[in-house]
């Protein structure tokens, strides 16, 4: 007996882009752990998603960029695509309210099309590395260098790479914070990277 085929899911009709923050001590969410959360919220918020075709449809959700774990972040961005056609300011408010205080939804949008991952082409960080003197001759030292070698933990195991030819701008805030402009590239590199080369 053939094996019966699965339903095909209709396309979507709209998509939604959708910037939140994680604040507080939800900044050390996982990625993981934020997708079920966040898949929850749509659940309980009654968002009419467009489903995956195959034999185990999923929701259409987009992750991008997202901050490590530990990182507290004001432009975390997911895309979701809908099966209906709904008012953008209606879902911001039922996603805010379904989602813990510490996840908060900043902006609702339609997308404009094409891939999320690819209109994010840089990230801004502050980063808290403590008192300590030598911090203008470090970021000289970095800004100075032609490569920066930082090492991570990775999937496949201890990872070498050049965290400096993804740093555009390196430099200090007001209150003294080291303030890092970040190149999205391949491998990517985060702001822990910097901080691990800084100190």
């Amino acid at each position: 007996m053939p094996r019966q085929q699965p339903e095909q899911q209709a396309p979507p009709v709209q998509r939604l882009r959708i910037r939140y923050a994680k604040r507080g001590r939800l900044r050390f969410t996982s990625h993981r752990d934020f997708s079920r959360a966040f898949e929850r919220a749509l659940f309980r918020a009654r968002v009419p998603m467009a489903y995956s075709s195959g034999f185990n449809p999923h929701p259409r959700i987009s992750y991008a960029g997202a901050a490590p774990t530990g990182a507290a972040s004001e432009a975390e961005y997911v895309e979701i695509a809908l099966a209906q056609v709904v008012d953008a300011a209606e879902i911001h408010r039922l996603l805010d309210e379904a989602l813990p205080p510490g996840l908060d939804v900043m902006e609702v949008v339609e997308s404009p099309g094409g891939s999320l991952g690819d209109r994010l082409e840089a990230s801004r960080w502050q980063l808290d590395l403590g008192e300590t003197g030598r911090l203008p001759e470090a970021v000289a030292a970095f800004l100075a260098a032609q490569e920066v070698l930082v090492e991570r933990m990775t999937k496949k195991g201890r990872r070498s790479f050049d965290a400096r030819s993804a740093v555009l701008e390196l430099g200090f805030d007001d209150e003294g914070r080291v303030v890092a402009l970040v190149r999205h590239s391949e491998p990517m590199v985060r702001p822990d990277d910097v901080a691990s080369a800084l100190v």
